[in-house]
């Protein structure tokens, strides 16, 4: 079987060569018709992009955001500084009313200039906003600094507990101002607040969210007010969750376009270097630009956006789609200095390195289509467009090589002697010829040290931690991370969680029993300290209902809680709504059924929040009881569902690509013994870098989870090159140590080329602004090397044992 598939490469090629231009023009026309698409292709940095759209975590998200709008804010924070001066208010307030007029797609801006501020005036109740009446003097704002600071509402919220810092928080609208068909429509933008009053949640969620783009122009709008208005008085710092994935977004647009110039030019100096012809350079490098092209588009087409893990797939695919035409190449050289003509050499390296080539793709898509079932979204597409690009680099490289071959004018050159024996070899023969000579020679050491390293290794990776932090994926020095610490520093958190209370029937929230619960329930949350995990804040309808009852009471602080009966709270509600407020609807649904309670923690690992999450779910299902029914959503909860779904998503991969590439591997060389064994060498990069990582203290992050795939479907490339070639040459000679020297001389000159373009690719992820990308790119280009270390010594000394205890090896 293997051998008629092998003559059947070899036929191919000959009509390939004989027909170059018919074949290019099919091939070529076929890729253009592709590219018209690269224009919609998009970034997406956002959270909730890591999940699937039928994940019921991201389902519960969107419920709430169809319910409450948006609950990711961006946050400027001023301070330190006099908060309480006529100047500063002043600059508070025309900032303030530059970001309501000037910011897109805005839903609202609370600052201290139109906080809340409920007061009783004998039977009437006022709610305006704080600064409505501009303080006239300074003799106002002792006044105004002791009413805001004595606000439980505003502090940590607007102010700080010193009073030094202050917040202007900016949220933009949930939808989106095109419709889902790509159409501006017209009942968004503006008109906002009257389109969610027209339209049920269920009607509302079949309008698109907001777009990526269109948080990319509200932020960048944002920003350019902050760097207007920030000054020495006026200290400014700008995070938030929008601002987080805009400098993401930012820094994935810059880092594609450094890995695609790095890796083609690195990839070109290394062919030119290796092979010494123009036609060695150009005709690899044209095929995986073509593959990446057509498999870029392809992810367009399906409105698959470019995300923080398939932001590798440009450079990776341009690495890692080079090795089929190096292979080949190497083996047309080769023949072709021998005195073949161009024909006769590419018809005899497309017969000899045809299978392997396909298998070797066959075997790298099958270790990263293990990740197509994965939970996280960006793993799952990557896995279905990384091995669909492998194989159409296969394709490409079947069908363009032999056609630019027969197009171009290439020449041989004069034959060096590289049998190691004969004449003068070249320092790379006689290298090869020491490494044949000590992995035949010392099998039994070489192996018994290899099985040291990898169980020195699995112990170390016991201490592996999990991690999900886009934040600390960013530079340390990066504005909106200090920004981000600043503002948990000072004000007690920058992002939120939300808890949704659903009583299950209409006003089923006008009841005094479950109110008082949830206060109660709320008090004991803010009580909340682990060390890292606190909560700074919380907010919900509890917070009016006593503000109202205490304006309503001669604004006296005692009466600062929530009614005991029933009518008076349903008339302490409808007071609050003809004051002419809309800020119930931040906290309840327009039947009165479901509530939101907001709560504020800092920024940390996902990691963290796992058991925080839980904490809180159950703290307010054991209070609230059979009163209604609760679940936690927003930004925070499907981070962690993020980290569950990884977790469970990599084991699942890792499993996958073992069984899947063993099974290959067995197939090709047709020994399973030999198959099996021929997986130690493929494994231990693996089982190496688990230790680095542990030694190192390495997370095991969104990147770090696919070196395990990544580096098997890989490294197991260039087993299947010796593997296949050992076989040969084990039957023709039936001397091992021959078959070995033979194997190394030939394939193993393409594995050195392969590797050494495979590992400088990833090695190019060390240039990353980001911090998981550099160490994704060191340890995934340090388990490749490590890979062809083992190709060299492990595999050979393992069929050298084989071979003297009498066990059948050729094919």
């Amino acid at each position: 079987m293997r051998k008629r598939i092998e003559i059947f490469f070899g036929e191919f090629a000959r009509v390939v060569f004989k027909h170059p231009l018919i074949t290019l023009l099919i091939v070529l026309g076929s890729a253009a018709s592709l590219f018209s698409n690269l224009a919609d292709l998009q970034l997406d940095a956002s959270v909730e992009a890591f999940l699937h759209e039928d994940d019921p975590a991201l389902l519960d998200y969107n419920d709430f955001r169809n319910q409450f709008g948006r609950d990711e804010l961006s946050l400027i924070a001023i301070g330190p500084t006099q908060v309480f001066s006529l100047d500063f208010l002043k600059t508070l307030r025309s900032m303030h009313e530059e970001l309501e007029e000037t910011v897109p797609y805005l839903d609202e801006v609370n600052s201290l200039f139109n906080a809340r501020n409920t007061q009783g005036v004998g039977d009437e109740l006022l709610v305006d906003d704080l600064l409505e009446q501009f303080p006239s003097d300074e003799s106002e704002l002792p006044a105004l600094k002791a009413l805001v600071l004595s606000n439980p509402v505003y502090q940590n919220l607007l102010i700080s507990e010193d009073g030094l810092f202050t917040t202007v928080i900016v949220r933009q609208q949930a939808y989106s101002s095109l419709s889902a068909d790509g159409e501006l429509q017209d009942t968004l933008g503006d008109d906002f607040e009257s389109f969610e009053l027209e339209e049920t949640p269920a009607e509302r969620s079949e309008t698109p969210f907001l777009t990526e783009p269109e948080k990319k122009e509200a932020v960048r709008a944002i920003t350019a007010i902050v760097k207007k208005y920030n000054s020495p008085e006026f200290p400014l710092s700008l995070a938030g969750f929008p601002v987080v994935a805009d400098d993401i977004r930012a820094a994935m647009r810059a880092d594609m376009s450094k890995f695609m110039g790095l890796a083609v030019l690195t990839i070109a100096l290394f062919l030119f270097v290796m092979f010494r012809r123009i036609s060695g350079v150009v005709a690899p490098l044209l095929i995986v630009i073509l593959s990446l092209l057509s498999t870029v588009s392809c992810m367009a087409m399906a409105h698959v956006p470019i995300m923080m893990p398939t932001q590798i797939l440009p450079s990776f695919l341009l690495a890692v789609g080079v090795g089929d035409s190096v292979h080949i190449l190497a083996i047309f050289y080769h023949r072709l200095d021998k005195g073949d003509d161009k024909e006769s050499a590419i018809i005899y390296a497309m017969q000899h390195s045809g299978l392997a080539v396909l298998m070797t793709s066959l075997t790298t898509a099958a270790g990263l289509a293990s990740f197509s079932t994965a939970e996280v979204a960006p793993i799952a597409h990557l896995g279905i467009f990384a091995s669909f690009g492998v194989l159409l680099a296969f394709v490409y490289t079947v069908t363009i090589l032999p056609s630019l071959i027969s197009l171009l004018p290439i020449s041989s050159k004069a034959p060096k002697v590289s049998d190691g024996k004969h004449g003068e070899a070249s320092y790379l023969d006689r290298l090869l010829d020491q490494v044949a000579d000590i992995s035949t020679s010392y099998p039994k050491i070489i192996i018994g040290v290899s099985l040291m390293i990898i169980v020195g290794s699995l112990s170390l990776a016991t201490t592996i931690r999990f991690s999900h932090d886009p934040l600390s994926w960013l530079a340390s020095d990066s504005p909106v991370r200090k920004s981000t610490y600043l503002i948990d520093e000072q004000l007690q958190g920058s992002g939120t969680m939300e808890v949704i209370i659903d009583t299950g029937q209409e006003n089923g929230l006008v009841n005094p029993t479950l109110l008082h619960v949830l206060d109660e329930a709320n008090q004991l949350a803010e009580e909340i300290d682990d060390g890292s995990v606190f909560v700074g804040k919380i907010l919900s309808i509890t917070d009016i209902l006593k503000e109202i009852h205490q304006a309503l009471h001669a604004n006296d602080p005692s009466f600062h809680l929530i009614a005991d009966d029933r009518e008076l709270l349903a008339q302490e509600l409808l007071l609050f709504e003809n004051s002419g407020s809309d800020d119930l609807e931040d906290f309840v649904d327009s039947q009165f059924q479901k509530a939101r309670v907001t709560i504020k923690v800092p920024w940390l690992d996902a990691v963290e929040y796992t058991r925080f999450t839980e904490h809180i779910q159950n703290l307010y299902r054991d209070r609230l009881g059979e009163l209604a029914q609760v679940h936690t959503t927003g930004m925070l909860p499907l981070l962690t569902r993020t980290v569950d779904a990884a977790m469970r998503s990599a084991v699942r991969s890792y499993i996958i690509a073992g069984i899947v590439i063993s099974l290959m591997m067995i197939l090709l060389v047709g020994n399973w013994r030999l198959g099996l064994l021929c997986m130690l060498p493929n494994l231990t990069p693996i089982f190496l870098m688990a230790g680095v990582m542990g030694i190192f203290d390495m997370p095991l992050d969104m990147f770090t989870m696919l070196i395990g795939s990544i580096a098997i479907g890989l490294a197991v490339d260039d087993t299947i090159h010796f593997m296949r070639n050992y076989t040969r040459y084990f039957a023709e000679t039936g001397d091992n140590r021959e078959a070995v020297r033979h194997t190394l001389q030939t394939t193993g000159r393409a594995m050195f080329i392969t590797t050494v373009v495979l590992a400088l690719g990833f090695f190019i992820y060390m240039f990353s602004s980001m911090h998981n990308l550099f160490n994704f790119g060191l340890l995934t280009g340090l388990a490749i090397v490590t890979a062809l270390l083992a190709d060299y010594f492990l595999a050979p000394a393992l069929v050298t044992l084989l071979a003297r205890s009498g066990k059948a090896l050729s094919s």
